[in-house]
């Protein structure tokens, strides 16, 4: 006897962006949407610029889904700068990094949901049920810390501080964290070495920090591999 599909619920969301360099998941995830969760419009991007350069552009999604290990962008740092980017639109993760930690330290950066990828599609009507009320989903093996107020690890503590820098604050550190000089960043962001001398001090006094090397530090202290177990290969 054939198998009934359950029919689609009537979404508040219509129009999703997938953020994914896997085509092929990008794909099947697009196909879940569309008939599965009965979301009408699907974009995908395979780069966090490419998308940021989107929304920047005026595309408008009611829901974003997110795979944290992009090429451009390492640890949370692309999660915090498209919460930054997009602060009223729910982001759901959808990643192959299901780790308490990194699970923990997603809904600290400002995440509204996490799935781990490949999970049952009814995981993912689940979690867009639970995300069009309001509410904000994890797995249900995934149990919240006691004292969810408090960062419990250094890695999701320096998760905490970068999300409270601006987008260009953001933009700027990462460049710090290339070695540029803010003469050379002042060139690329198009402002006045000023501008720019000023936007570190704030950088410096948000994450806490004395120096530039140490903001450096910090940022890296939110990469995968400080959030991953030992010989946790996070590809």
């Amino acid at each position: 006897m054939p198998t009934i599909p359950f029919p689609a619920p009537e979404p508040q969301m219509r129009k999703a962006l997938v953020i994914d360099d896997h085509p092929l998941f990008c794909d099947a995830l697009s196909m879940t949407l569309r008939t599965f969760v009965g979301i009408a419009e699907v974009e995908t991007a395979d780069r966090l610029s490419v998308a940021l350069d989107r929304i920047d552009s005026g595309l408008r999604p009611d829901v974003i889904l997110l795979d944290l290990n992009l090429p451009d962008v390492d640890g949370m740092d692309g999660l915090v700068q498209l919460r930054q980017a997009t602060k009223p639109v729910p982001i759901l993760v959808v990643s192959s990094l299901a780790d308490a930690r990194v699970i923990s330290a997603a809904l600290r950066a400002g995440a509204d949901g996490f799935i781990p990828k490949h999970s049952p599609r009814e995981m993912f009507r689940a979690a867009f049920e639970a995300l069009a009320a309001g509410r904000r989903y994890i797995p249900e093996s995934y149990v919240l810390p006691e004292d969810s107020g408090a960062p419990a690890s250094p890695q999701e503590d320096a998760v905490a501080r970068l999300s409270l820098l601006t987008r260009q604050q953001t933009r700027i550190l990462q460049l710090i964290c290339e070695g540029r000089l803010n003469k050379q960043i002042a060139y690329d962001l198009s402002i006045a070495e000023t501008t720019v001398k000023a936007h570190v001090t704030a950088i410096m006094r948000k994450l806490g920090v004395q120096s530039r090397t140490q903001a450096v530090l910090l940022a890296k202290q939110a990469s995968f591999a400080s959030l991953l177990p030992e010989n946790t290969n996070p590809a």
